[in-house]
């Protein structure tokens, strides 16, 4: 074991003086990613147990929120990319071994299958908009398909939809260099947070006191196991190589601390759920729509400290030294 000290002369803000490439951009479509797998899911197994009595919002109209909610994240993903005129190529192949490379193909099955799942409610859910579809006889014909096997619908699209959210933790947790994400708990962690932060969101948009109940108790179950996967992380981390150690004290105690354990775990975990519990007890309901707001918080915040703290979690540290003045130097002589 021996240390080596690099000197470089190179210009670059995202990686002198320390690696930090993915940005908010990143985390913000791994965040919608998990909303969206969260939406289609809800929407789906209301479906299947014919909840559109208790439950009308997520039933009918859920649904028509996952492509909207997905375009936004990849279009924040879209921003990331350095040379965005070369997205079209990972569609010219496809890598079994490449996370991306699944999710770029997952992200194709995803747009129609939620398309269908849109137009098998469409016109018990949004009537007006399926004036316009029944206009031609094509979407007549399309509409009436998907009513006619709206279950069927239903069933295929929850394995899309859970390996949409798996595949978010699944895309940081791949990268074996990053000891921070090097866990298998990290892309179920991701499935049920978003699923949470689903359920917070029909919370909010729901009108029927009956659906808001139904999803409040939802959200404190997926909280819960929440709770319970972020301590198998942490233990997992815990009991790993001195690496996997040294990645763990980004927060408890380093710079993220503040980050994973106020915003995330306080104030999207902790303070969302005992304001659930209140109002479903009815000891509080003055609060109870705080709730649902501080749950989409936290499940950002989820994204983006677990992003940023992998970046700087390394296997090997060396000791770098960024000189100014040699790269000065470098540019007068040339």
């Amino acid at each position: 074991m021996f240390e080596e000290l690099l000197v470089t002369a190179r210009d670059n803000a995202l990686i002198d003086p320390g690696l930090h490439i993915w940005t908010w951009e990143v985390a913000m479509y791994l965040f919608l990613g998990g909303l969206t797998a969260g939406i289609m899911i809800f929407a789906a197994l209301m479906t299947l147990r014919n909840k559109e009595e208790v439950a009308p919002f997520a039933t009918m109209r859920l649904a028509l929120l996952a492509p909207i909610v997905l375009s936004i994240g990849m279009t924040t993903l879209f921003l990331d990319l350095e040379h965005k005129l070369f997205v079209y190529r990972f569609y010219t192949s496809f890598q079994i071994t490449s996370p991306m490379s699944w999710g770029a193909w997952i992200l194709i099955f995803i747009y129609p299958i939620s398309i269908l799942q849109i137009f098998s409610t469409l016109r018990s859910g949004f009537s007006p908009l399926a004036l316009f579809v029944d206009r031609s006889s094509i979407g007549t014909l399309a509409l009436d398909w998907c009513e006619r096997y709206r279950r069927e619908i239903a069933m295929a699209v929850i394995p899309f939809a859970v390996v949409l959210g798996i595949y978010t933790g699944i895309l940081l947790s791949a990268f074996g260099a990053r000891p921070f994400w090097n866990s298998g708990v990290l892309g179920v962690l991701f499935l049920v947070s978003g699923m949470s932060t689903a359920a917070a969101l029909v919370v909010l948009m729901a009108r029927q006191r009956s659906e808001k109940e139904l999803f409040t108790w939802i959200d404190v179950i997926l909280i819960a196991a929440e709770i319970g996967l972020v301590a198998l992380s942490l233990i997992s981390l815990a009991s790993g190589s001195g690496q996997h150690i040294e990645a763990l004290q980004s927060i408890m105690g380093g710079p993220y601390t503040y980050v994973f354990w106020v915003l995330f775990v306080g104030i999207g975990l902790l303070i969302p759920l005992l304001l659930e519990i209140l109002d479903l007890s009815g000891v509080s309901k003055s609060l109870a729509m705080l709730a649902p707001v501080l749950v989409l918080i936290g499940g950002y915040a989820l994204r983006q400290v677990v992003m940023d703290a992998g970046q700087e979690s390394t296997w090997t540290n060396y000791s770098t030294q960024y000189s100014s003045e040699l790269l000065q130097r470098l540019r007068e002589s040339e």
